[in-house]
């Protein structure tokens, strides 16, 4: 039999459970008012937090909670105040979305029991984070920005900023060149829609156009097998890419500073298309979408600020979508044969060093040292091989791969379907691909001449190109 206390807890525990749903809810909410200007003032804002509050059983101590939630989910830091104060000031003159991208927000981890605590169980190895006060704590500098703590989280004590609403206003105005670069992972994230019909919905809203991101891992698969080809020379030699995965990238440069000597200065593709495309065309400003919290992080690095705009990933965009009422599977398709078979996969576990060799085989088909390509996935994987490298155990692989999410990105922590779905979906739609390889791609060729390049082999010595892909 149930006393009355037990009935309360459970009572307390059921508001703050399956958060990560509820606050998708909040967030569509808010689209949908903000979008049709019905969120006008703080009264506005109060009434949509009373609104959460009754729907979904919360007490009035719990409004900070709330309020805090629909800050994160304008983008804001969250304050712990009761009283919405300045906020919707701030979004309107956001110009770019804060550190840190990941927030803390007091009010649940009471309710939470510790011994079971998810968040601090999956960040054993991205975030290090223990309790303190009863609330998440990220301690020694550990934190990869992974991002795994935040699904983890069932009460919401931990999200991720959105950042969306500051965008309203240049979508709707039209004055800003918007264009959204879209990660190699999205296709089949939507449901049964194309990409075409993916351009269209977000033209519809107000982008220009929308970009494959894969495009410009053809690029770099170039950049990077011109590399290969010019350090690897002995059987001892090795190579690390750092190409897509900033976890990876993270885990490598914070703990082992040897290893990273040997890792391509490269920068992302999502970087490189936020470079190329502002490069291309004037004022532009650059949305990336993704499965993954940390391009969130990502573009808000010192060498990397500005190169991209905004990031939203791909429950965000799903989200939007039904807010607005935009039916994907009603649009015509705006079809476009932007990347290569090997651009493409770069979304799953391998495909990086399948587009890798393919170009590296082309470069120097006789070559006696060939690629052998070592692909490693998840944190823990990751970081064993780095500590393999480290140890200097013996190795019979020279290119190395690493990607912080279980299958790559096609596994980040905000993706809509499973892993094995998405890969699927990801190697159907590589496979639609009219180029076979990034050497193939004549949408590279055309790119590549608005800066001055005339052939493939000028890619090595062009000093405007090596700035636009390298960290350095």
């Amino acid at each position: 039999m149930i006393n009355k206390s037990d009935k309360r807890v459970l009572v307390i525990e059921d508001k703050f459970q399956n958060f990560q749903e509820k606050r998708m809810h909040i967030f569509g909410e808010l689209v949908k008012r903000y979008w049709n200007g019905k969120i006008n003032s703080i009264e506005d804002l109060n009434h949509l937090a009373a609104e959460i509050k009754d729907e979904y059983g919360f007490s009035n101590e719990d409004i900070p909670f709330i309020k805090d939630h629909i800050r994160v989910a304008m983008g804001l830091d969250p304050t712990g105040n009761k009283e919405f104060r300045d906020e919707l000031d701030i979004v309107r003159n956001y110009k770019k979305v804060e550190q840190p991208v990941v927030a803390k927000i007091s009010g649940a981890c009471e309710y939470c029991d510790e011994k079971n605590c998810n968040c601090i169980e999956t960040s054993k190895f991205e975030a290090d984070i223990y309790r303190r006060k009863k609330e998440p704590v990220i301690i020694n500098n550990k934190c990869l920005s992974c991002g795994y703590c935040v699904p983890s989280c069932d009460f919401g004590a931990i999200s991720d900023k959105i950042e969306f609403i500051p965008l309203v206003k240049m979508l709707k105005d039209h004055k800003t060149k918007l264009y959204a670069t879209v990660a190699p992972a999205i296709v089949g994230q939507l449901g049964d829609v194309s990409m075409g019909q993916l351009r269209s919905a977000l033209k519809l809203i107000g982008f220009e156009d929308m970009v494959e991101v894969a495009l410009f891992a053809d690029i770099l698969t170039i950049k990077e097998a011109f590399e290969f080809c010019h350090l690897v020379k002995t059987e001892e030699d090795f190579f690390l890419t750092s190409c897509c995965c900033p976890v990876w990238f993270n885990l490598t440069k914070k703990n082992y500073p040897e290893i990273y000597k040997h890792m391509s200065p490269s920068v992302s593709p999502m970087i490189a298309s936020g470079r190329f495309l502002k490069r291309l065309y004037e004022d532009a400003k650059v949305v990336f979408i993704a499965p993954c919290i940390a391009k969130k992080a990502e573009i808000k690095e010192p060498e990397l600020k500005g190169d991209i705009d905004f990031v939203l990933n791909f429950r965000e965009l799903d989200e939007i979508f039904k807010s607005l009422e935009i039916d994907l599977k009603s649009l015509p398709s705006d079809e476009k044969d932007q990347a290569s078979f090997g651009g493409r996969i770069y979304a799953r576990t391998g495909g990086v060093s399948f587009s890798v060799k393919s170009v590296v085989n082309r470069l120097e088909p006789t070559r006696l040292i060939k690629l052998k390509a070592k692909k490693i996935d998840g944190v823990k994987n990751c970081k064993k091989i780095l500590d393999d490298l480290s140890n200097k155990e013996k190795i019979d692989y020279n290119f190395i791969e690493g990607m912080g999410c279980p299958g790559g990105c096609v596994g980040g922590p905000r993706t809509n379907i499973d892993v094995e779905e998405a890969t699927k979906f990801v190697n159907d739609f590589g496979e639609d691909s009219l180029i076979m390889t990034p050497f193939d791609n004549l949408n590279v060729m055309k790119i590549l001449k608005e800066i001055g390049i005339r052939s493939i082999e000028e890619v090595v010595e062009n000093e405007e190109l090596f700035k636009l892909l390298s960290r350095e």
